[in-house]
């Protein structure tokens, strides 16, 4: 019988063939693969949060967009707690970082602007470009003086503002933006940093708030806060200058036309903000293990110059790298392999994400097993 797709099904062979072929695995073994920093996301804060939530009348549902009748107390309340926790102008709330990353990059610029950004930067960074109107140029990686050079050769023949994007911590290496040196360079040029804290927000920088929590009372700085990874809600807030808000409110595509986000997951976001903010020993509990498994990557494996929570370990190959992660799990550890295009072609790696879902004797020992496959491999 003839495929009723053909040139889908032969493409999926051709991924399977390049060990390139995705399919959604169920959660299994010890959590090194997710977003989950602190732990929150099963947490019986979170947990107790949504009872009282519920039990006050909460909704569960939007029934809208925020423009009719779905913008909820909960909504506003949260964008109010957000902007001071935060230290704003103002926030606004959306589905998800995706989403809110698509918003910024296909509103804000203008049609004489340019989009400087780094060249690892978010795939929905990307995608919200294409939508927009403004010129594009990526700068080397974390290379404030390229970024620089490409400033100062635009200005020289355009008198649009630029816009630098960055992440604050970058989600598949783990290193960290050189943000002062960046706001720097923004402030040179009256340019805008666009910074997404996805990987920051709940562990990085004062009290959690991320990194560029120094910058916000800027008003050429826009941050990104995604809810799904530290904070283990979901969702994300734009902050930043009133203005900038409110062009999202009235020209973004993807918040005007999409229903809301769940109020009562509004309401869980501004629960777990507080709990970050009012207790800071989750936070360097999380950090005291996180340094502990640098340490041992270093003393068991021989890998170091991690930065974060994300520690790398580039193999290369393919499927040299599928086979290793698979080898992993069947020790017990939820370690997921990474390929391209979502990293470069030739690096494929293993992504360890360290969270406060595991120990420190835990992870001792995934290094050590870890160290025997490396060297099996070799």
């Amino acid at each position: 019988m003839t495929h009723p797709f053909p040139r889908h099904a032969e493409a999926l062979e051709q991924l399977k063939s390049r060990a390139r072929y995705r399919s959604l695995i169920p959660r299994k073994g010890h959590d090194f693969s997710s977003n989950d920093y602190l732990g929150l996301a099963g947490s019986e804060v979170l947990c107790s949060a949504a009872q009282s939530a519920i039990a006050k009348g909460v909704p569960v549902g939007a029934g809208g967009s925020r423009l009719l009748r779905g913008n909820a107390d909960a909504h506003l309340e949260l964008e109010q707690d957000a902007s001071k926790i935060f230290g704003t102008e103002k926030a606004l709330f959306m589905g998800g970082g995706f989403q809110a990353n698509m918003a910024i990059f296909s509103t804000l610029p203008r049609h004489d602007d340019l989009v400087l950004y780094d060249a690892l930067i978010h795939a929905s960074t990307h995608d919200g470009m294409k939508l927009g109107r403004a010129k594009t140029q990526s700068f080397k990686h974390n290379d404030v003086a390229d970024a620089e050079q490409t400033i100062v050769e635009w200005t020289t023949n355009n008198t649009g503002r630029v816009w630098i994007a960055v992440e604050t911590v970058y989600s598949m290496d783990g290193d960290l933006a050189p943000l002062a040196d960046l706001m720097t360079l923004a402030d040179k040029y009256d340019a805008i940093l666009v910074a997404d804290e996805a990987h920051a927000t709940g562990l990085h920088g004062r009290d959690g708030l991320g990194l560029t929590q120094p910058f916000h009372a800027s008003q050429n700085v826009l941050s990104l806060h995604t809810c799904g990874k530290g904070l283990g809600v979901s969702g994300a807030l734009i902050c930043g200058n009133a203005a900038l808000i409110d062009t999202l409110i009235n020209k973004a595509r993807s918040f005007i036309f999409a229903t809301a986000p769940s109020p009562l997951n509004a309401a869980l976001v501004s629960a777990s903000l507080r709990h970050l903010v009012e207790n800071p020993s989750l936070r360097h509990r999380a950090l005291e293990t996180i340094a502990h498994a640098h340490t041992e990557a270093a003393r068991l494996c021989g890998l170091s110059d991690f930065q974060s929570q994300i520690m790398p370990v580039i193999i290369g190959d393919d499927p040299k790298t599928m086979d290793l992660a698979s080898k992993l799990q069947s020790r017990g550890y939820d370690i997921r392999g990474i390929r391209p295009p979502t990293v470069p072609r030739g690096t494929s790696r293993l992504r360890l994400s360290i969270t406060a879902n595991v120990s420190k004797q835990v992870i001792t020992q995934m290094f050590t097993d870890l160290a025997q496959e490396l060297e099996r491999s070799a």
